[in-house]
């Protein structure tokens, strides 16, 4: 079996966000760029899954920039067998992922695609759930354990109310939740052997996706600053303090 790995590229988790002074987006020049949290656990539970005898080979895709290779290398050095780079400048919605990820789920026939329930940049966590829809395939989301045996893929999901046992034939969906695993960490040798492993580079508008945005970000802005806290003597004082605001 073969799994398909979507890997997204965000800003790194500990960088502090800043809006750019026009409002038009945030500003990512000179700022450390890392693998999706999320994309990171979904491709350690791939090379798992591989390394349990389930699938055979592991391919990581990225969608984004021609600079976007260096950070694919990342996941083949992390095990992935191959990668591929689809090829664009603009900025991709979750609807054109998807769209981009059936076009590759045609061309490569995997048994199973695993993608982060959500990025940490936009946090729309909706691919998983319409690439499945356009696949016309099961879908298991916030995955925290994962078993795959007789073609099924048996899915401890984690809701609202706890934990819910779900089974589904494959091919289909999972994306993946922040308890399903630890990923592993890079070694230097498995960076060097990552050089000479292949990266397929397709563009964009040769898989004939619409890439037109549905929905249209006007203006973008930084949370505002918190007042100062109000000391208070006593209980008494803090009541009389609520009342005032009309909070009590």
């Amino acid at each position: 079996m073969k799994i398909l790995v979507g890997y997204k590229r965000v800003v790194d988790y500990n960088v502090r966000i800043q809006v750019r002074p026009d409002g038009t987006g945030v500003v990512t020049d000179g700022v450390k760029l890392s693998a999706n949290p999320f994309d990171d656990i979904a491709l350690e539970e791939a090379l798992r899954l591989r390394e349990k005898g389930v699938a055979e080979e592991v391919v990581v895709v990225g969608i984004g920039p021609a600079d976007l290779t260096a950070h694919l290398r990342n996941g083949l050095a992390m095990g992935a067998n191959r990668a591929i780079h689809v090829q664009t400048a603009d900025a991709v919605s979750p609807l054109t992922a998807a769209r981009t990820f059936l076009k590759l789920v045609e061309k490569e026939q995997p048994g199973l695609v695993i993608l982060g329930k959500q990025a940490i940049d936009d946090d729309a966590n909706q691919t998983g759930q319409m690439l499945a829809a356009l696949w016309d395939r099961p879908q298991a989301t916030f995955a925290g354990k994962v078993e795959i045996a007789d073609g099924k893929a048996t899915v401890t999901r984690e809701v609202d109310a706890g934990l819910e046992v779900i089974e589904a034939d494959l091919p289909a969906v999972i994306t993946t939740d922040l308890r399903l695993n630890e990923p592993r960490f890079i070694k230097l040798p498995d960076i060097m052997k990552a050089k000479s492993k292949p990266i397929d580079v397709i563009e964009l508008s040769s898989l004939s996706v619409e890439a037109a945005d549905h929905i249209k970000t006007i203006l973008y802005a930084a949370p505002p600053k918190r007042s100062k806290g109000v000391m208070v003597k006593d209980a008494a004082e803090l009541v009389a303090a609520l009342k005032l605001k009309g909070l009590l």
